[in-house]
């Protein structure tokens, strides 16, 4: 399975990271908003525009689409921040399963994005106990650390 892992760099990017393990069966490919060292050297990466909640967000949702067409993904996986929701806008409009995992940071209450892939994702996953409580409709299952 082919398989769209998509972040923002930073904290979103390494909670991702832990996941790849798990994934090692898959073919995985990588949908950031930034260079980033911790890739593997051989990963195949895309690097979209860094948008800020501005008329960037509507690029990305072009970008994404270009690459999702090309590249063919059966799986998106997301942590989060500002890639995460144009890519599942294309996703979903593609009939691409979508999985959003809520960066680690999110302790207490969802993160804005967090907020808007409740409702565009198939699977949507939290890392902390009381934040499950707090969002019914997430599955908690542990930290990804």
């Amino acid at each position: 399975m082919k398989i769209a892992l998509v972040s923002s760099v930073g904290g979103h990017l390494t909670d991702l990271c832990t996941l790849v393990e798990a994934l090692e069966d898959h073919e995985l490919m990588w949908v950031l908003n930034d260079e980033s060292p911790v890739l593997p050297t051989d990963a195949k990466s895309f690097r979209i525009c860094h948008a800020e909640r501005d008329w960037r967000v509507l690029w990305n949702i072009v970008e994404c689409a270009a690459i999702f067409g090309r590249e063919r993904p059966e799986l998106m996986i997301s942590t989060g921040a500002g890639p995460a929701v144009p890519a599942a806008i294309v996703a979903r409009l593609a009939g691409i399963p979508v999985i959003y995992v809520e960066a680690s940071c999110a302790v207490s209450r969802l993160t804005l994005t967090g907020k808007l892939m409740r409702h565009l994702s198939d699977a949507f996953y939290v890392q902390w106990r009381d934040l499950a409580k707090q969002a019914p409709w997430a599955k908690y299952v542990g930290g990804v650390m």
